[in-house]
Formats: C-alpha cells, sequence, structure tokens
C-alpha cells in the first residue's frame, strides 16, 4: 500500500474478528511508532499491550463506571450516559488487543511526539490489513493513579493514546472529510 493511499483510506474500526494478532505484528507497530520524529531526538514514548480479552472486559466495565461517576465534569459526554449504562456495549469495541502510548514528561512536546508515534502506529496497522481506533473514552481512566500501579505504568507516564488494533470484521466506510480551512497563503 502506498504510503497516499494508506493516509486517505485509514478509518477507525469498531467491530473485529476475534483473530489473534501475533507478536511479530505488534512489534512492528510499535517499531512503527519509535520511528516517529521528537522534539529534541528525547523520544518520551512507552508503550503497553494488552491482549487478554478478560483484562480488557474488566477495563471497560471499571471505564465506564468511571465515565458515569465523572459525567457531571464532563458535559459533553452526557449524551453517552445510556451507552455507558449498556452491559453490552464495550469501550475496547471487542478488539483483540489495546496498544497504549505513554509519555514521559520529558522535554519540550511529549504529548506530541507521542501523538506522532500513535500516527505511525495507525498507518502502519492499516496498511498491513489492520484496523485501529483511537479510544478517547479510556484515556482519563487509564491515566488514572491507582489503575496506572494495577498495570504496572510508573506515576511519571501519563497516557496519551489507547489504541485498539486487530482485523477488522467489515471494511470501514468512507468518511466525508471537510475541505481545508486556510487561514493564509502568502
Amino acid at each position: 500500500m502506498e504510503l497516499k493511499e494508506a493516509i486517505y483510506t485509514r478509518r477507525s474500526t469498531r467491530n473485529y474478528k476475534s483473530k489473534f494478532v501475533n507478536d511479530e505484528i505488534i512489534n512492528e507497530l510499535i517499531y512503527a511508532g519509535i520511528n516517529a520524529p521528537s522534539a529534541m531526538n528525547i523520544q518520551p514514548w512507552a508503550f503497553s499491550v494488552i491482549q487478554d480479552r478478560t483484562l480488557l472486559q474488566q477495563l471497560s466495565d471499571e471505564a465506564k463506571e468511571y465515565l458515569l461517576d465523572t459525567l457531571e465534569s464532563r458535559p459533553y459526554l452526557e449524551s453517552y450516559r445510556a451507552t455507558f449504562n449498556d452491559p453490552e456495549f464495550n469501550i475496547f469495541y471487542n478488539a483483540p488487543a489495546l496498544l497504549t502510548i505513554y509519555a514521559k514528561q520529558e522535554g519540550p512536546n511529549p504529548t506530541g511526539d507521542c501523538t506522532l508515534a500513535a500516527q505511525n502506529v495507525m498507518l502502519m496497522a492499516h496498511s498491513m490489513g489492520l484496523g485501529t481506533c483511537w479510544i478517547g473514552f479510556a484515556q482519563t481512566f487509564l491515566n488514572d493513579p491507582i489503575i496506572k500501579e494495577r498495570l504496572g505504568v510508573p506515576h511519571n507516564y501519563t497516557i496519551i493514546a489507547p489504541i485498539i488494533f486487530g482485523y477488522p470484521a467489515k471494511e470501514s466506510g468512507y468518511v466525508q472529510k471537510n475541505d481545508p480551512s486556510i487561514l493564509f497563503w502568502k
């Protein structure tokens, strides 16, 4: 797949086959991530991988509770109340794996650096026939100090990108993009 095609056709996947993704492929995704640029070449990223479906389901259930408990402080999520209350809804969309990118708070822009790594991961996955989706619902929950300690994440790392991945159960359709908003061109 050409880079242009990967960029133009990558879409978020929310429906996965139960097929296992092997370690060699996961390592390729991580290596794509570490080949992202970073300010001052700090490379502030660290990765975690969860393939344990029981753990993913447990984290999903706990995250939904957490989200419901914190809706008042995030009114933009109010429209998801019924979704979070649905016992069948899994915030990880039953994907076979979760790859999370954390940032060590070093250098001038660790968040931006790790976001660049995440884009590399998602484009590499797409080029390999995998689907991905950045799970914003999980971000605050997985950054909770209690959850980080339970998962073995050092306290000085901040979650940036929780990305589910696996083999898509169906092809994601085209999503219309808005024309670019160009502020100036001199």
